[in-house]
């Protein structure tokens, strides 16, 4: 697979989403500026400028004409997919970290960092199909658990809210009153920081990628861990193949950690597993350094990750993956 490296960022990447049709993919990183990009051939069609801080975190409505980013800027914005404006910004009082539209686009929810002794919040807001008519108000605030909340979405119907940080236990809140509905089993689920949190294409089942080299498979109506897949070296995200039984995990120390023989080892590989028999079945090098971020297109035919090097590179699979033999 000869990948397409797309340069257009400054420094590294912190997240990665396709659109639901998969022929456009939105990039985030710490320089300020999402950009979104062609799918197929790696083309930029722009950037989204506004925001004055690293940008965490995205989520692009279903048909394409909403984008909503969350900023260390104390701020999520509102923007016009096709013309790049912007349309609303939902200030904060401390970095906004997470952000995921609820089904239907009706509502979103937004996670905030503690900061200067608050703790961590998780918003949920109206959105306006009319711009000139949103709101900044919330329509309802969870405290969050002690340290940062790394990942905010949407559960089954829009029934639940599920969130994962860095205390290490995934929590179920109710979307209507923002009541904890169910957290892991501390046993049973991650040992340190969840640093990421990405569902399944049919919403039934999410994986989370942790500090403790590992990444989990959960159900999302009971929280029960179905599956675990062990690497040696921290994970900072992981994805689910919307067309076969993987699943791609990738990571790596913190930066500040990295020397030259880890990167000329080629230790940043993304890691790909069968869903099921929780077995490595191969890699894709390529990153000079750790992992940040990893999607599947929605038609799981490529994957692109994004990395501390501030590459994205995107992957077309061959003939060959589609009949990896266990």
């Amino acid at each position: 697979m000869r990948p397409i490296l797309l340069k257009g960022h400054e420094r590294p990447l912190t997240f990665l989403k396709y659109n639901r049709d998969g022929d456009l993919l939105f990039s985030c990183a710490k320089d300020h500026n999402p950009t979104v990009w062609y799918s197929h051939n790696g083309d930029r069609l722009g950037t989204y400028r506004g925001h004055n801080g690293a940008v965490w975190c995205c989520d692009v409505s279903r048909h394409t004409e909403r984008l909503i980013t969350g900023s260390a800027d104390q701020s999520a914005n509102i923007w016009d997919v096709e013309t790049g404006a912007k349309l609303h910004t939902f200030g904060f009082e401390s970095p906004a970290r997470a952000v995921d539209f609820a089904e239907g686009d009706k509502l979103c929810v937004i996670s905030t960092d503690p900061f200067i002794g608050a703790p961590s919040e998780i918003h949920v807001k109206r959105v306006e199909k009319d711009h000139s008519k949103q709101s900044s108000e919330s329509l309802f605030v969870i405290k969050g658990p002690t340290g940062r909340i790394n990942r905010a979405v949407w559960g089954p119907l829009n029934k639940t809210i599920i969130s994962a940080g860095e205390d290490c236990l995934v929590r179920m809140w109710d979307a209507e009153t923002g009541k904890l509905i169910k957290q892991s089993d501390p046993d049973a689920g991650h040992q340190k920081v969840v640093s990421s949190l990405a569902k399944s294409a049919d919403g039934s089942h999410f994986i989370t990628g942790s500090h403790d080299k590992s990444a989990k498979l959960w159900d999302i109506r009971t929280l029960e861990v179905l599956k675990t897949y062990s690497t040696e070296r921290p994970v900072n995200a992981a994805a689910i193949s919307p067309l076969l039984d993987h699943v791609v995990i990738g990571g790596g120390q913190d930066a500040s950690q990295v020397t030259m023989s880890d990167r000329r080892a080629g230790k940043f590989e993304a890691k790909f597993f069968h869903k099921i028999y929780e077995e490595e079945i191969g890699g894709v090098k390529g990153h000079f350094g750790p992992i940040n971020a990893l999607a599947f297109n929605t038609d799981g035919r490529s994957f692109s990750s994004g990395g501390e090097d501030g590459y994205v590179r995107i992957h077309h699979f061959d003939a060959d993956y589609y009949h990896i033999k266990m």
